[in-house]
């Protein structure tokens, strides 16, 4: 199959790199052109937009900054969708309009799958990244081949939709840890403790946690480079109130975290690195919350391996259909 890509940005370009990498026959599509250019580069083929992308590759996948991003390359894609295409939405995006412009992908006799990532940029580079997916069962054995291959644990998350949810659903935990931890760390500083000690001590402890192994080690190095900003925070985090609200379900800490990063923002900057948050806390306690001997990026020092499904537990893997 012939798989082409479009947004070669800061996921993108490290989810692509890894079809690339693996002799995946790729073809890609960026508005900007020096990122196509590396890729053509590595061997890639070029398209002249989303349009001869949809019209000559089997499968096309989109990731991008926003809905309303999505949206745009959609509508030029459109007219070349036919029976047999594959529409890989691997954006983070709202539940509702990855069924809407779903329903306008298989209204023309193609799939469509939401298949957003987690586990951070740096596994992204490896491909050891987890992947949800978000479509029917036998398209998701369709596809199974390149998300194994951008990624190593693949979960079929259920219909089209379900994927997109449980991504914002896990971003809001991370938005949620990160506060935590660096509330927990100022507060140790402040308390006399050495920040080393720690970092070590809520590692091995029940307060552990991805965030923390990750995050917590560019904030104490100061450069606080998780590749991730603190408006992207806003809109996932804007995304998981809307599953809420959508529902019904009164949450209490959700809108506080919004707040937060709303006060960052104004403070910082929209493009801030997220983990800059803490310096709310550094400049209303004059705490310097650095430490040596922490890395300035995170760099994913796992072997690359190959992709495997995970199975929900308690539940059978299910034949396709």
């Amino acid at each position: 199959m012939k798989v082409g890509f479009i947004g070669l940005g800061n996921v993108g370009g490290k989810l692509s790199g890894s079809l690339l990498r693996n002799g995946i026959d790729l073809t890609v599509h960026d508005l900007n052109p020096e990122l196509v250019t590396d890729f053509v580069s590595r061997g890639a083929k070029q398209a002249d937009g989303p349009a001869q992308l949809m019209r000559d590759c089997d499968a096309v996948i989109t990731c991008l900054p926003s809905p309303t991003a999505s949206d745009a390359v959609m509508q030029q894609m459109l007219p070349e969708v036919t029976a047999g295409k594959i529409w890989m939405e691997m954006s983070t995006t709202d539940e509702e309009e990855v069924k809407r412009l779903g329903a306008m992908v298989m209204g023309r006799g193609g799939a469509a799958v939401d298949c957003p990532v987690s586990g951070g940029c740096h596994r992204a580079a490896t491909g050891n990244i987890s992947i949800f997916a978000g479509c029917d069962r036998a398209t998701f054995e369709q596809i199974a081949p390149f998300l194994k291959t951008m990624g190593r644990r693949i979960l079929h998350t259920g219909d089209l939709g379900s994927a997109s949810v449980l991504k914002v659903v896990t971003n809001y935990l991370a938005t949620a840890n990160l506060v935590t931890c660096c509330e927990a760390l100022v507060t140790a500083k402040a308390a006399g403790m050495d920040l080393n000690t720690t970092y070590e001590a809520m590692k091995i402890s029940s307060g552990t946690s991805f965030v923390h192994e990750t995050e917590s080690q560019v904030i104490l190095n100061g450069s606080r480079d998780i590749s991730f900003t603190m408006d992207l925070v806003k809109k996932d985090a804007g995304l998981f109130q809307q599953v809420a609200d959508r529902h019904n379900v009164p949450l209490e800490i959700s809108p506080k975290l919004v707040d937060i990063f709303d006060d960052g923002i104004n403070r910082f900057g929209e493009r801030c690195y997220s983990p800059n948050i803490i310096k709310r806390l550094e400049e209303a306690t004059g705490l310097d919350i650095r430490a040596p001997g922490f890395p300035p990026e995170m760099l994913d020092d796992e072997p690359e391996e190959p992709g495997y499904e995970v199975i929900p537990q308690g539940r059978p893997l299910k034949a396709a259909e």
